[in-house]
């Protein structure tokens, strides 16, 4: 597919504006949406997701959607995801339909198809809301079902694929790598279980050019799930403890067994929910944000996650160009 317009939902998140970024590079005329301003070099259009009107203007007259609005919490009430993550996806969907079709690429994640149970060497899996584990992942692959669903291969002249990045970080991320930095610094981060099983990840650089491709190769990739990672599964003690060192904070030493902390994370759960319900009727009440733990967050670092990448190399076109320890030294002279 030859450059055109192409509208970037979410990209004032890191990887939206590595996507934003490179499709400009790429010859792309590149229109950003997001709730606030990124500052950033694009034409910026500010609105959210969740405003119908505000989707219809920002789709009008474009080419193509690289879809990344979402919210990726842990926590938080479940009508605030579908809203978001559902719904959301459903308004981009109409907007584009209602101009005659364009292409999609709805950015999705592994989780989806993450029942709990070890991920070894696996493909892209059905996503699952039934059996997804937690709001997010039950609400994004609600989403990815529908968006999939909204292809119209051979009936209309709408493209969609849902391309799934694992665990993306580099520098400037305040997802996983600042989560980890603050709570490493704060001495509360703890691996679960011995910490070496092997969970895949992906450099930032190497998710964006996956998603570029993903919308340039669209009509091999229409109507697919395609999972996207580094192809360097590392035992996840040994990556928590790389991204902390690169950015000079202590690698964890507290380690908690995984049925512990699935307990604990379904007591904080319940806290947390609590603490909610008494901020909403107490504004003085602070609510937990941020839990120490989650029945998700212990199954995410209990068990296996990576992924087999040969289908994803082929059809895409695409290869990682940046490994894991090059990522690293990245990220840490990003923190000198």
């Amino acid at each position: 597919m030859s450059a055109g317009r192409v509208l970037v939902t979410g990209a004032s998140g890191m990887l939206g504006s590595a996507v934003a970024d490179l499709l400009e590079e790429r010859g792309w005329d590149v229109t950003t949406m997001q709730r606030r301003t990124g500052g950033g070099r694009h034409r910026e259009l500010l609105g959210d997701i969740r405003d119908g009107d505000a989707v219809e203007r920002a789709v009008r007259g474009q080419d193509a959607v690289v879809h990344l609005a979402a919210r990726v919490d842990v926590t938080g009430p479940w009508l605030d995801f579908v809203d978001i993550n559902v719904r959301g996806t459903r308004r981009v969907i109409e907007a584009l339909r209602g101009q005659g079709g364009g292409r999609l690429v709805h950015i999705s994640s592994p989780s989806v198809a993450h029942t709990g149970h070890s991920l070894v060497g696996e493909g892209a899996g059905p996503a699952s809301p039934m059996h997804a584990k937690g709001h997010y992942a039950r609400t994004k692959a609600a989403a990815e079902l529908f968006a999939l669903a909204a292809d119209e291969r051979g009936q209309g002249d709408l493209a969609v694929t849902a391309l799934r990045p694992h665990l993306v970080w580099g520098p400037g991320d305040t997802q996983l790598v600042g989560r980890l930095a603050e709570r490493a610094r704060q001495g509360r981060l703890a691996l679960v279980g011995s910490g070496t099983v092997l969970v895949d990840s992906t450099y930032v650089d190497n998710a964006a050019e996956a998603v570029v491709a993903g919308l340039e190769r669209i009509d091999r990739v229409r109507g697919q799930a395609l999972v996207v990672t580094n192809g360097e599964p590392r035992p996840i003690g040994e990556l928590v403890a790389g991204i902390c060192r690169a950015v000079g904070a202590p690698p964890p030493r507290l380690r908690v067994p995984a049925p512990v902390a699935w307990g604990l994370g379904a007591a904080v759960e319940g806290a947390t929910a609590v603490s909610a319900r008494l901020s909403a009727r107490l504004p003085r009440v602070p609510a937990i944000t941020e839990p120490p733990m989650t029945r998700f967050l212990a199954s995410q670092m209990a068990t296996a996650h990576w992924f087999d990448q040969r289908r994803t190399h082929e059809v895409l076109g695409w290869a990682p160009r940046v490994s894991l320890d090059e990522g690293l030294e990245r990220l840490a002279g990003h923190h000198t």
